[in-house]
Formats: C-alpha cells, sequence, structure tokens
C-alpha cells in the first residue's frame, strides 16, 4: 500500500491546504492515491493541470485519482468529463475529515464532491503546523474573496470573503515560534478584508498588532499580498512603529492607467496607488513593495499601457509579477474587445524588463550595507526586503544572521557574516 501522491498547483494558498489534505489523507488511511489540487487564475493554468492529470494517470495506472482545487470548483464537468479523473472535490469538501474518510472507504457515492462554495461562511477549521521552510512558516488568516473584478473567476472558485479568528491565529502562531520558525507569513484571498465577518468587524491591522504584542518572541512577521486602498491606520502604524514587521510589501495593483482600472472594478485609480506608496516608505524607509500588473486588458491601448510601465517607477516597485491577459469565460472581462495575443506577450516582456531594472537598482543599493539575513538552507538567506543573500560560508537553516553585503549576481545578493 502506497502513501498518496499530491500535485499542487498555484498559489501559495493551494500549497498551504495541500499539506492540509496530506494529513487528512494520512489520518483517514487512504492509500495508492493521486491528489492534484488545482489553479484557475487564468486559462493556461486549467491546461496545466489538465496536463499534469494525464502525466499522473499515466505513471499510475491503477491509483484513484482526484481532483480538486479551484478549476475543480469552477468548472467540476471539465474534470469529471476526463477518463482519467476518479473523484472531483470542491475546495470546501477537500478541507473536511468527513470528506477524506468516506474516499478511504468505498470512495464515496459522488463522484463530484462540489458544493455552492457561495453558501460558506466560515473557514475551515483545519490548520496545520509548519508549512513552509525549516525557518519560515504560512499561516492562513482568511480566504475567499467579495469583490468582483471584472477579470477574475477566483471568487467562484473560493467563495465570499471568510476570516480565521485572531486568537486561533495568535495560538497557531505561538506553536509554530515554540517549534523554532523565526518567520511567519500570514496568507489569504484577500488580506485586507481580514475582520469584516468577525464580531466587532476588526481590521487586518488590529490583527497585526495584536499578534506582535501576544507573540513577543516572533522575530519577524510578514504579510503577503494586500489590496494597498483597503490599508487600515492600525496597518500604517505597524508599519511606522513595528520593526519586527518586515518592510515588504505585495501590491495588488494590477494596472496603471485610470480607465483601465475602472474597466476592471478595483476600488483604487493611479493616484491612490502611488499616494500610498509614498506614505508607506515616509514611514519605513527601508520598504520595498512587489506587485501584480497584467498586461494586455481588453481595450488597453499603448497609452494605457505606459501608465503601468511608468507606475513601475512611480510607485518605486521592485519585486513584479506580470501576468499576461487571459481570457476566463463567464468573465466581464471575456465580453470586453480583446487585445492581440501577440501585443499582450509584447506588453508583457517590456514589463518583466522593467522589473529586471528595478531589482537591479534595489539589489545595487544594498552594497556594503549590513541587512539581517534568514538562512534558508546552509548557505542562501532573505533580507527583511526579500532579496535572496548567499554565503560562501555555510550558517545553521532558520538562524537570523547578521550580513554585509559585499556584491550582486544577477538576482541575488552575496555576503559575509558581519
Amino acid at each position: 500500500m502506497n502513501a498518496p501522491i499530491f500535485s499542487n498547483h498555484g498559489c501559495r494558498l493551494n500549497m498551504y491546504e495541500t499539506e492540509a489534505m496530506k494529513e487528512l489523507a494520512g489520518q483517514s488511511g487512504l492509500t495508492d492515491t493521486v491528489v492534484v489540487n488545482t489553479c484557475a487564475v487564468t486559462a493556461e493554468a486549467v491546461r496545466k493541470a489538465k496536463q499534469d492529470i494525464r502525466k499522473l494517470r499515466r505513471t499510475h495506472p491503477q491509483a484513484k485519482l482526484i481532483v480538486t482545487g479551484c478549476a475543480a470548483q469552477t468548472e467540476p464537468e471539465t474534470f469529471a468529463q476526463m477518463s482519467e479523473v476518479d473523484v472531483v472535490l470542491g475546495n470546501t469538501e477537500k478541507m473536511q475529515p468527513a470528506t477524506w474518510a468516506g474516499l478511504a472507504g468505498d470512495y464515496g457515492t459522488e463522484p463530484v464532491q462540489v458544493d455552492d462554495i457561495m453558501s460558506v461562511t466560515e473557514t475551515a477549521g483545519h490548520l496545520i503546523d509548519g508549512f513552509g521552510t525549516r525557518s519560515r512558516a504560512y499561516v492562513q488568516v482568511q480566504n475567499g474573496c467579495d469583490h468582483r473584478c471584472t477579470f477574475c473567476i477566483i471568487p467562484f472558485g473560493r467563495g465570499n470573503s471568510r476570516s480565521v479568528p485572531a486568537g486561533v491565529v495568535v495560538e497557531q502562531i505561538k506553536r509554530l515560534v515554540a517549534r523554532g520558525y523565526a518567520e511567519i507569513v500570514l496568507t489569504g484571498v484577500d488580506m485586507t478584508s481580514w475582520g469584516a465577518d468577525l464580531p466587532a468587524a476588526p481590521r487586518l491591522g488590529d490583527l497585526v498588532l495584536r499578534i506582535l504584542k501576544l507573540v513577543p518572541d516572533l522575530p519577524r512577521l510578514r504579510i503577503s499580498s494586500i489590496d494597498s486602498i483597503e490599508v487600515d491606520p492600525a496597518l500604517m502604524q505597524a508599519i511606522a512603529t513595528e520593526p519586527r514587521l518586515m518592510p515588504h510589501l505585495h501590491l495588488s495593483l494590477q494596472h496603471g492607467d485610470d480607465l483601465i482600472l475602472k474597466r476592471m472594478k478595483r476600488r483604487h485609480l493611479r493616484e491612490d496607488a502611488i499616494r500610498f506608496t509614498e506614505e508607506a516608505l515616509r514611514l519605513r524607509p527601508e520598504m520595498t513593495f512587489g506587485a501584480d500588473i497584467i498586461a494586455g486588458f481588453p481595450t488597453e491601448t499603448e497609452a494605457h499601457f505606459e501608465n503601468s510601465l511608468a507606475l513601475v517607477r512611480d510607485c518605486n516597485l521592485t519585486w513584479l509579477h506580470v501576468f499576461p491577459y487571459s481570457m476566463r469565460n463567464g468573465t466581464p472581462a471575456a465580453r470586453m474587445p480583446q487585445v492581440n495575443g501577440r501585443t499582450i506577450k509584447a506588453r508583457a516582456a517590456r514589463l518583466r524588463q522593467a522589473g529586471e531594472r528595478q531589482v537591479e537598482r534595489h539589489l545595487a543599493a544594498q552594497i556594503g550595507h549590513i541587512h539581517s539575513v534568514l538562512m534558508e538552507s546552509p548557505t542562501m538567506g532573505r533580507t527583511q526586503q526579500f532579496a535572496e543573500v548567499t554565503f560562501d560560508q555555510p550558517h545553521p537553516e532558520g538562524q537570523i544572521v547578521a550580513a554585509e553585503i559585499t556584491s550582486t549576481s544577477g538576482t541575488q545578493l552575496q555576503g559575509r557574516a558581519a
């Protein structure tokens, strides 16, 4: 009897849930099974999931093959019709112990177990300890999204926003710190909506300040992607006053032109993004920013695109995640006039080049400075701003090393113990 094999696609939250599913499957006694946790963010992501399913079926012809994740949630019939697939699970079902207990028995009674994700009002109670590297762990604090950006299908895969109560988050972080993790990363689908569904409607900044107060032994707290227009005063206070909150924020900006932002149904305008980054840098001069930017959104002209290019410098962005627009059937953007595919590809390449120049500029500016580096392997760690640093001499994993930056090499810094 062989332990289940898991194949993960997509975001950090999917990776987190894959680790949870491993625990649930192990507790149920499930064996000889392949589980594919899919992503639906682009049509290409769905295509890759199908390709992976076919490959896994060829290499494991006798195994039970289960498909779950956002693509399974949004288009279960697509995967149910694949001859390689035995069972399709929704995003809610995959996190329930009863589902895995049923699968370990007679494989359940339903080949498609996908309920209405919009009816879900609570996060799954299953929390894992220790997903990530031996130095950094990820903690899910929120799931789902209440917004309806015109290009995005994810709310229909994840449902409406649900928050994990602060007390539950704090207790999990305490356990992780006791196990030796030096950095915790808070993760979710729409992080800045955390708390809206909880009693008294606390905000993300309240959660951050509470964690830092109640877990004094936590050396480093990091926040994953946020929507800058929804940042609350408490989070700005934490940015200004809490050195254990890492000076690195990933922003869900998506575009740099006001007309395109309105057609995307985003909640901010260009000047809002610039104003936020300027204020964050005023409060924390060492702050760095990453950002998601879409190239080739429907109706995007060259002038619109130039505003996105300019935003890279205007917001002092460093770590870009560039997404060539991918049409998702059923979204409002799919009904808008589309941009030529070659044009999309070329604009995405230009954005990536702009991002590479920003990374080079950031790395060069660090030479001669002392950085606090969390070791992820004996010879590689990351600064508080998330830049990679390599060392000639090994250091213990999980240790925070004071390092002088001596040079750069590609997208990495090179350092030595200070």
